[in-house]
């Protein structure tokens, strides 16, 4: 799985592009990101990644984990996010599902 590594100083859109990339040749892709300002560059990325694969049909999930990483001698705790695309076809049972009206009853005062 190829590995993306992201920064505070990450143009999101860059990022978005990379991720839509990968996801062109390979089912996952895997974002890693220290520190407050990366992570938040990451999500952010993965946000603008999955409106533009949404509007081709591809559908992006992404589930969050830590990973320790090593610069220099130093051991760091980073976030990773690991992105995985679906095309909306291998979804349309969960897609039925979350389209079905839900009732809500009224909500009274007592």
């Amino acid at each position: 799985m190829e590995i993306l590594k992201v920064s505070s100083k990450s143009n999101p859109n860059k990022v978005a592009g990379a991720i839509a990339g990968v996801l062109s040749k390979s089912d996952q892709v895997e974002l890693q990101a220290i520190g407050a300002g990366a992570v938040n560059q990451a999500v952010k990325s993965v946000a603008i990644a999955s409106r533009f694969l949404g509007e081709q049909g591809t559908k992006i999930s992404m589930i969050p984990g830590f990973v320790e990483i090593q610069i220099g001698e130093e051991m760091r705790t980073g976030i990773t996010l690991r992105v995985t695309a679906e095309e909306r076809g291998e979804m349309s049972e969960i897609t039925s599902k979350e389209k079905e009206p839900v009732e809500e009853e009224p909500v009274t005062e007592d």
